[in-house]
Parts: C-alpha cells; structure tokens; sequence
C-alpha cells in the first residue's frame, strides 16, 4: 500500500508523463529494508552532472525513504503484539466477534446456573436445621411421654381422673396491675386416663347428665381473616326460638373497643364459608368474649359495665339489664390470658349461669344463676378457685369445669366444683391448644360438645360424660 503511494506520490512530484516507473526494495548494507523509486525522465536522455541534476528531489526521496522504514517497523511490532495490536489495526473478524458473543452468554448463564444452585443449597440446608430441630422436639416429647406413664403396680386407668375430691391448692391475691395477654403456664401430664372403650357415649340412649371424663382433639369449623378475629366468641342456640334453629350459627369478632356486630348464619358450614346471612348492629358495645345465645336471646356483658344485658333476636332490642353486685370488670378479675374477660356467661343443661369475682371473695370464681328472662339472680355459689389463674371455664350439668393453660399445647381441665356439693376436686384430663391461644370455651348441652375460638380458628371439641 505504501509503495503505491510513494509511486503516484512521485509521479505527480515530477510534473512529467513518465513512460515506465520502478519501485525496488532491499536491504541496505546496514540491514534496514529500504525502498527504491525510479522515474524515466520524458524529456532528458541523460542527467548533466555539471548541472547537479536535482539535488532536492533526491534528499527528499531520501528522506521518504527513511520515514517508510520507520512505518514498517512500527508495522511489524504492530502485528506481534498479539488480538490488541490487531485490534488497533483494523476491523475484526466477524466470525471471531461472533464467537466471543457466544463465549460472553455461555459465561453468563454458568453464572446464574451457579446462583441458581446456590439459592438451592440453602433452601435445602434450612429445610435440614428445620427437620433437625421437629426430630429433637418429637424426641424430647417422646421421651416426656414415656416417662409419664404409670408405674408398674398401679391400678387402671381412670383412677387418677376419678379419685375422691382433693383439695384446691391456696391462692394469694395479686396486684391488679395487668389487663391484656398475661400467661400462667403449668406444667401437666398428658397421658390419656381413660380408655374410649370404657366411657359413655352421648346420644338419645345416653343423653343424662354425668361427670366430665374425656375430652377429643379440636375440629375446625372455621377461620377469621382480619385482625379482628385473633379472639372472639361464636355459639349455637341449645334451645332456640321460631323462626331460628339449632342449625344457626353465630359469631362476634371482639377485638376492638366498638365491638357491636354480631354475624348470623344459617348453619355452620355456611360460617365455614365466611358469608353471613344478616348482621345485627348491637345498640351498646359489646366486651370480651363472655357471650352466649339461649333461648332466642344474646346474653353479653355491655363495655365497661358490671352489668349483663338480654338482646332479642327477633326484636333486635334489648329487652332485659341486670348489675351483677360487686362483679369486677374492664380488667379486675380477668381469666389468665386477660382480655378484659371479668364476666363470662355460660349455659348447660340447666339454665343459664355467670362466671365472675368480686372483691370480697379476693379473686376466687363466683358462680350465679340467672333467669334468661329477667336475668334475675336465683342463687349463688362462692368457689375456692381462683379466677387469674386459670385460662377459661365452662359448665356441664352444674358442675364448674377451669382449663389450665390457654397457650400450651397439651393443657388439662384441671378443677372441678359441683354447686350440688358445693365443692371442688383437682383433675387432669388432658386438653389440646392446637393454635396456642384459647381466647373462648363454652359447653353446649344439645351438641355435647364445647365451642372454642383459638388463635383466628373457630373450633369444637367433643365429650363424654360418665354414666350417672
């Protein structure tokens, strides 16, 4: 390329129309490759030496010459210094751009599959510590089981849950300084005491009244899906009034201080589907989680009141109000979980009762009849139990029956008062807290099952009496 240059570059610096032109390169005697440019002159035969022929031409050509021995020389460390130098000379080869393309994504994607796998490996080696941590808990509950279980010697089963009253062991009275989710944990065996084979079964051939024996494992009906719902109380009509059934279905989601909207559903599985058939708008605020349905009526203890009010169904007003004397409220005498539950109504198969304290029974249950209509006080009983330290209660055939624990998973009833004896016995009768936190239990004598809310879940537990 140079020396074609260099030929036109000479032919025009001559000025002339030179019939034949050479360009010659060689080695001069020192090594370096030099270039030789001849032009025929048209017009001379030969070159006076007198005139000096043209001196600068020649030292021009000369110096030419060395400039393209300077630029073949860069050329040449050009081309060795390897893809840089040939990248600086020219364009590059479209089959290696190309190839380096596919070199650059292959790398990529190694790239993400190595994250990819990565991500993979320690989701994998949380699922181990997590299965780690179930087999250490399964093995530590497996070895707590095993070393609950009655000694060699002792007679059958059943003897513990049906010894003769013991009693109830002496309380202290607190500070009133708490209010909301407060905790008593107490430690309880777990192993089953009675065998199913052995206890009565309920239906029309056993439908009397009799002691408390066994309680099953918990059935979810139902689940809230709001912060609303972390407790609250849901219930059944025992006896119900036209135009409503044992099929109806109620609800009230307590969390908040303008609780007043109380859901009805035409049977429990349509609550299961979260669409209730009509809502009552309560005229007064309803608190805590003492509510039942009897007898056509809402029986609930209004906000920041010692009372109990009778709300009609049918009427949609509140048609009966009685104070309970000296009843603790808004967080004197709650259960231990808290949540304001100072008064709790309960109904079983003999009427309606109130679970309250007072401050002159020094926190131990107070137990009283009421009227479902006038909620009139037919009678009360003063117990040796003390309210803050049980997780909830409920009644069946008369007798009082306390929960131990309202968050630990294998609870037990573990207090009984019969108000046909006037007195208490210790039990334990093993209780699950599937969801770990018992916010509501009420017994429902038509169903014979208890009715909990625990942790948003709506849920029933089956149970059996002993024969009377």
């Amino acid at each position: 390329m140079l020396g074609v240059w260099l030929l036109l570059w000479g032919s025009v610096a001559l000025g002339g129309r030179a019939d034949t032109a050479f360009l010659r390169r060689a080695h001069d005697s020192s090594g370096h490759c030099t270039y030789s440019f001849t032009v025929a002159s048209p017009v001379e035969a030969a070159c006076p030496e007198a005139a000096g022929g043209v001196p600068e031409l020649r030292a021009e050509l000369a110096a030419l010459a060395a400039r393209l021995s300077r630029l073949e020389s860069r050329e040449r460390g050009a081309a060795g210094s390897g893809p840089r130098g040939a990248e600086s000379g020219g364009a590059r080869d479209p089959q290696q751009v190309a190839a380096a393309s596919r070199l650059e994504a292959a790398y990529g994607e190694l790239l993400r599959a190595k994250s990819r796998l990565e991500e993979e490996k320690g989701r994998l080696e949380r699922e181990k510590e997590e299965l780690g941590r179930r087999l250490e808990s399964s093995a530590q509950e497996i070895t707590r089981l095993r070393a609950a279980r009655c000694p060699p010697g002792r007679e059958g089963p059943g003897r513990d849950t049906l010894r003769a009253p013991a009693k109830a062991p002496r309380w202290e009275p607190q500070p009133l300084s708490y209010q909301e989710l407060q905790s008593e944990r107490t430690e309880v065996p777990v192993s089953r005491l009675l065998e199913e084979t052995a206890l009565g079964r309920p239906g029309k051939e056993d439908s009397g009244c009799g002691q408390l024996v066994w309680v099953g494992e918990p059935v979810v009906f139902g689940r809230a899906d709001s912060i609303a719902g972390k407790y609250g109380v849901w219930m059944k009509d025992p006896e119900p009034v036209p135009p409503f059934t044992r099929d109806n279905t109620w609800r009230v989601d307590t969390v908040g201080t303008e609780v007043r909207q109380l859901f009805q559903y035409e049977e429990a599985e349509q609550l299961a589907r979260g669409y209730p058939a009509k809502v009552h708008i309560l005229p007064r605020p309803l608190e805590s989680t003492g509510a039942v349905i009897y007898r056509g009526g809402l029986f609930f203890q209004p906000r920041q009141s010692r009372s109990v009010v009778r709300y009609d169904l049918r009427g949609e007003t509140i048609t009966a109000e009685r104070e309970i004397p000296g009843a603790g409220y808004h967080g004197q005498y709650p259960y231990s979980w808290g949540g304001y539950t100072d008064i709790d109504l309960a109904v079983d198969e003999t009427g309606l009762w109130v679970i309250y304290s007072t401050e002159k029974a020094r926190g131990a249950i107070v137990l009283s009849k009421l009227d479902p209509e006038t909620l009139e006080i037919r009678r009360t009983w003063e117990t040796n139990i003390r309210k803050r330290g049980v997780a909830n209660s409920f009644l069946i055939c008369g007798t009082l029956y306390t929960v131990s624990s309202y968050s630990a998973p294998n609870a037990t009833i573990n207090f009984a008062y019969d108000t046909a004896t006037g007195s208490s016995r210790a039990l334990s009768i093993p209780f699950e807290n599937r969801f770990r936190y018992l916010s509501m239990l009420d017994y429902n004598p038509a169903e014979r099952q208890l009715f909990a809310w625990d942790s948003f879940n709506m849920v029933t537990y089956p149970v059996r009496l002993s024969r009377a």
